[in-house]
């Protein structure tokens, strides 16, 4: 197999990301005439790195990414889970907040999770399946529309699993048109970084991957 010289960084990068979203997520805050979770200001960052783990590395590999970072965030889940059962010390007076914050993470992994599951492998699927069919041009058309297709899905399930009955239904629609245009609107601003990275790791790492012949099923963990 062969080997990368930023692979392992770029996959720890992904991992933080999705986890330090989730655990801010459990805030809603307002910007101006948007509301959304707190972890919408950093997760946009974790499709970057999908389509530029996609686009230089391929989407069998790319995969394997994903499913690291999905068991990642289901580790967090359980541990959150159960440090909030186990019973507090005498003198830590700090429970009630614990479950108040800390406490929602569980459902916000649950909703991450299923979402993450879903808008991930929509972008790296249409990311990589755009490549072959251009012949490897217009990469800012191919992250706009794979961002577009795959952020939808992401923000839709995210949102209604997360917070359908904990939000008035106001709110909760706000908060899904406003995480949507946020997550779509930085992956936009930051596509000149993107495609930066993208260039210098191609040349870096000798590799400019295509899928062709490969096997896009999900729950695939080896080979192509």
């Amino acid at each position: 197999m062969k080997a990368y010289k930023y692979l392992d960084i770029i996959t720890g990068l992904f991992v933080a990301v999705l986890i330090v979203s989730n655990v801010a997520s459990v805030k809603i805050v307002q910007l101006g005439f948007l509301a959304f979770d707190g972890g919408t200001l950093l997760f946009p960052l974790a499709y970057i790195f999908g389509d530029i783990l996609t686009e230089v590395y391929g989407y069998a590999r790319g995969r394997r990414v994903i499913w690291t970072g999905f068991l990642s965030l289901a580790v967090l889940s359980l541990v959150l889970s159960l440090v909030g059962r186990l019973p507090a010390a005498g003198d830590w007076p700090h429970q009630e907040a614990y479950n108040v914050i800390l406490g929602q993470a569980p459902r916000i992994v649950l909703a991450s999770l299923i979402a993450y599951f879903a808008g991930e492998f929509a972008n790296s699927y249409t990311l990589a399946r755009m490549k072959v069919f251009s012949h490897g041009r217009h990469l800012w058309l191919r992250a706009i529309v794979s961002t577009i297709i795959g952020q939808l899905l992401d923000t839709v399930v995210f949102v209604l699993i997360a917070f359908l009955g904990v939000l008035d239904g106001g709110l909760l629609f706000q908060v899904i048109w406003s995480n949507y245009l946020f997550k779509v609107g930085v992956e936009i601003l930051f596509f000149p970084i993107t495609f930066l990275v993208v260039r210098s790791l191609k040349k870096a790492e000798n590799e400019d991957h295509y899928d062709v012949g490969t096997n896009f099923n999900p729950f695939r963990f080896s080979g192509r």
